[in-house]
């Protein structure tokens, strides 16, 4: 049993985003993928990148979200990699609240947020 404790399974995780809201995630061991203007347009690769390399989580910007939903859905559904919304500086639009009730209310098919 202690074995199991002591070890280190865990898949990497990454974070896309720009450079002030990445920055924290890198400081804990996140893997921080920056996302420029520049670089904005190879986002779709970026992400099946990480997708492809087992990456168990990747946060991404949710503005990112919003731009790329179809990709978004298209890696949560073909590999094991979770993609998950987080508000940029700005603060926050309601996509990644959106997004966690419509997966949940796919998993336990109802809207369990639903006010009464």
């Amino acid at each position: 049993m202690a074995d199991n404790i002591s070890r280190n399974d865990s898949l990497p995780m990454a974070a896309i985003g720009d450079y002030e809201m990445v920055l924290p995630f890198q400081a804990v061991g996140v893997k921080a993928v920056v996302l420029d203007a520049a670089r904005r347009e190879r986002f779709e690769q970026i992400l099946e990148d990480l997708a492809r390399e087992r990456y168990a989580v990747v946060f991404i910007q949710e503005d990112l979200f919003v731009d790329f939903t179809k990709k978004v859905e298209e890696i949560n559904d073909a590999y094991e990699t979770s993609v998950l919304p987080l508000p940029g500086i700005m603060g926050s639009t309601g996509a990644g609240l959106a997004s966690i009730r419509n997966s949940v209310e796919k998993a336990v098919g109802m809207d369990i947020f639903a006010e009464r």
